[in-house]
């Protein structure tokens, strides 16, 4: 099924989620050997400066794909099993009988029943945005605050579970991809970004894909804007943070047209084996972070496009910043997007984020995406 890229109608479409509210995005669509890049609005409100399609940027959590792919190729080299227990290797930070019964596989798909860790960090710690009264004085106290993933992964082991370990539906939670870290340091002696970095992204040849070195983005980039429901008001820029509160899970910078290439590469088999790759997209219900429940594999999980078609990919939110890379099953379509506000949805009285025109403009601009 092919369906050729319209350059006038993915330029549209990107425009009007401008319009509708953000102040810029990019993009990079591939149909076949077809490659349309684009790009809407400003990088920075201040100067004006417009962004480009080759800006580098923090994609959050589409870095869980990454890590997941450095955890199956252990798996092929025999020095992992995907169901074996995480107190075999890791029984200091998972102990007892939650370190024997929760599995590396439950790990990657969150159905480990191991609570996320950001809530108790500000109460705990005192060392993380106080989530639930963040205003942007709190931000902005912890913008260059280094974190220890183990005191991280303790909070999260230690928290109240948010289900038995295999259970479905999962929860989604990071504390799971910061053990998969500590796990890949435990069985190649490296730290997790640098075996990732070596195995994953350079054997994939991206050029601009990388972990952050402190807190700030090298290489051009935008500014990034938080709105956080609306309590930032104007938006404020969030762009300089230090991401060690997420290490492996989500702190991977990288640009659209890597993004595109890691994930046509990896639906291809050349980053994992096509059997580790059927193991990614074996998926369970997961409660996701939104309060939805989705499908999630193995640091995969699949979306349905308006023609019927199946993508596979992730999505990720930062401070101020948001990305999403999908590919088409038989690898013949790809979409990575990038923007550069968070949380543009105000809380209604019923406690839940308000509808946005935002939401309906990338809705529309992944259909032409997706489907032309």
């Amino acid at each position: 099924m092919r369906n050729p890229l319209d350059s006038a109608a993915l330029t549209a479409a990107l425009e009007n989620v401008h319009r509708a509210g953000i102040p810029g995005l990019f993009a990079e669509v591939r149909a076949g050997d077809e490659i349309w890049r684009g790009a809407a609005g400003v990088a920075d409100v201040v100067t004006g400066r417009p962004v480009t399609a080759d800006l580098r940027h923090r994609v959050g959590s589409v870095t869980k794909t990454f890590t997941s792919a450095a955890v199956l190729q252990q798996v092929e080299q025999g020095q992992l099993g995907l169901d074996t227990p995480i107190g075999h290797y890791l029984s200091r930070l998972v102990p007892g009988d939650r370190g024997a019964t929760i599995t590396v596989r439950m790990l990657i798909n969150h159905t480990s029943g191991l609570a996320e860790y950001l809530p108790y960090a500000y109460p705990t710690l005192k060392a993380f945005p106080d989530m639930a009264n963040t205003w942007p004085q709190s931000l902005d106290d912890h913008r260059f605050t280094r974190f220890n993933a183990e005191e991280l992964i303790e909070l999260g082991v230690a928290a109240p579970a948010t289900g038995a370990p295999g259970g479905t539906p999962g929860v989604y939670s990071n504390t799971n991809y910061l053990l998969l870290g500590a796990l890949l340091e435990q069985v190649t002696g490296i730290a997790a970004e640098k075996y990732i970095t070596r195995n994953v992204i350079e054997r994939a040849g991206l050029r601009d894909t990388s972990f952050p070195d402190g807190a700030h983005v090298d290489g051009p980039h935008s500014r990034l804007y938080e709105s956080w429901f609306g309590m930032i008001d104007p938006p404020r820029d969030f762009s300089v943070y230090d991401m060690s509160f997420v290490g492996p899970a989500a702190a991977l910078i990288s640009t659209v047209t890597d993004l595109n290439r890691f994930f046509g590469l990896l639906l291809a088999g050349e980053i994992v084996g096509k059997e580790s790759l059927a193991q990614m997209q074996r998926t369970v219900p997961v409660i996701s972070q939104e309060g939805k429940t989705i499908e999630y594999g193995l640091g995969l999980h699949p979306l349905e496009a308006a023609d019927g078609s199946v993508f596979w990919g992730h999505g990720g939110t930062v401070w101020g910043g948001g990305a999403l890379a999908m590919t088409r099953a038989d690898g013949e379509r790809q979409l990575a997007v990038a923007v550069n506000l968070q949380r543009w949805n105000r809380f209604g009285p019923s406690g839940k984020p308000l509808p946005h025109p935002i939401d309906d403009a990338l809705a529309a601009f992944h259909r032409v995406a997706m489907c032309g």
